[in-house]
């Protein structure tokens, strides 16, 4: 039975050429496209230094924060707000962190009372947004007030973090085995997640032959596992070579990372808070008719960017060992162009985490080998905001093409 409806099925799929099919998925793989042409331009004026095994895992240490906030900062968006408080919050936490250690408290508890603090700032937000009406604009830029000058009380000049377990956070690695040159927990995880890519790809292509749905071609399923593979490869090549005598792998903050984007997109992409989220961002008014509690919604969409908040500071704080009251300066604007140069539609209702993703990495890439190569901080700025229209524009005019 299932046979005689999968075969039309799969005969419709295979009539669209492999060039069809890439040329139609272009918008969707420009941005990863431009992230390897942004790698390979760095690659050759750094003369390759920028894939140099260790400078690759500072680019995931440095720029974690951008990663993480970026997650929480694409639902804002989505949902058609803004949040310009985060580099604000971060100092706030982070001095109340450092503050909590340097009283005696251990480095587990002051990191429970981090996360309660986001927690409540997300809270506070929420609260003027959903409840009152105040529009995240306005909110969130009392909120990076309030919070810078909050961070000034608390912080002052600066407040040193020395714990070695709160500080191997953003420093250290897992523990593995060295064989030879690499570390053996690397090449196991990098071929576990080879094998579950290529799995993901075919059983995917398997069931929407069986329910009778249009398939991709085989051509293009291969294709994007050849890709995947090589991708994934090169990353475990160059992890598993990182580190020094005593340890290298995988980094403790990619993990985090990694778990944190995990359940973001099986959030936004399998639970109802996530479609409630797309909805309310996509057309309001037609959210509220259809039954969704849109105020709740965006209670709940600044309560998880306060615990992301949190999360960025305590790899900030871990990272600089000390807590100052200008932490976290521009840090939404590097969350914020992430996720537009991931995508992310400035009229909102569009976004993935993916792209944020992929957005984080361009911005981390631009950091680093622009820091590698020595250039000016004020450069720095001027080139990532160009990037950032670029890829406003980008968006803009090829929707406008479009449609």
């Amino acid at each position: 039975m299932s046979t005689a409806t999968a075969t039309p099925a799969a005969k419709k799929g295979d009539e669209q050429s492999l060039k069809d099919l890439l040329l139609g998925n272009m918008r969707s793989y420009g941005i990863y496209l431009a992230l390897v042409l942004v790698i390979v331009v760095f690659q050759i004026l750094t003369s390759g230094r920028l894939l140099n095994p260790n400078n690759v895992v500072a680019l995931f240490q440095q720029n974690a924060y951008v990663l993480v906030a970026a997650i929480g900062m694409l639902m804002v968006i989505i949902a058609t707000h803004i949040d310009l408080s985060v580099g604000s919050v971060v100092a706030f936490i982070g001095g109340v962190g450092a503050l909590a250690m340097k009283s005696g408290l251990p480095w587990f508890a002051a990191i429970a009372i981090m996360i309660v603090l986001g927690l409540l700032i997300g809270a506070w937000h929420g609260f003027w947004v959903a409840y009152v009406g105040v529009p995240g604009f306005v909110t969130t830029l009392g909120g990076m007030l309030i919070f810078r000058g909050l961070a000034t009380v608390v912080a002052g000049e600066s407040i040193p973090v020395s714990d070695s377990a709160f500080r191997a956070i953003s420093v250290n690695y897992l523990p593995t085995v060295f064989v030879g040159p690499f570390a053996l927990t690397a090449l196991v995880v990098g071929i576990v997640a080879i094998v579950l890519v290529i799995w993901s790809q075919l059983n995917k292509r398997a069931k929407a032959v069986k329910n009778g749905l249009q398939a991709q071609p085989m051509s293009f399923v291969i294709l994007k596992c050849v890709v995947a593979t090589l991708a994934i490869g090169y990353i475990t090549y160059l992890l598993a070579s990182s580190g020094n005598a005593t340890q290298g792998g995988i980094p403790i903050v990619l993990v985090i990372i990694g778990v944190l984007v995990g359940v973001y997109y099986f959030v936004l992409n399998r639970m109802v808070f996530g479609r409630n989220v797309y909805a309310v961002g996509g057309n309001r008014k037609a959210a509220i008719l259809s039954g969704i509690d849109t105020k709740k919604v965006d209670f709940q969409i600044f309560l998880n960017m306060g615990f992301l908040t949190s999360v960025a500071a305590i790899i900030t704080l871990s990272r600089l060992a000390s807590a100052s009251a200008q932490t976290g300066m521009e840090f939404e604007m590097d969350a914020i162009a992430a996720c537009f140069i991931g995508g992310t539609a400035v009229t909102g209702g569009v976004g993935t985490i993916p792209g944020a993703m992929v957005g984080a990495l361009i911005m981390g890439v631009l950091n680093q080998g622009l820091s590698i190569m020595g250039v000016d901080a004020a450069w720095v700025k001027t080139i990532k905001g160009l990037v950032v229209i670029a890829a406003v524009a980008y968006d803009l005019l090829s929707k406008r093409k479009k449609g």
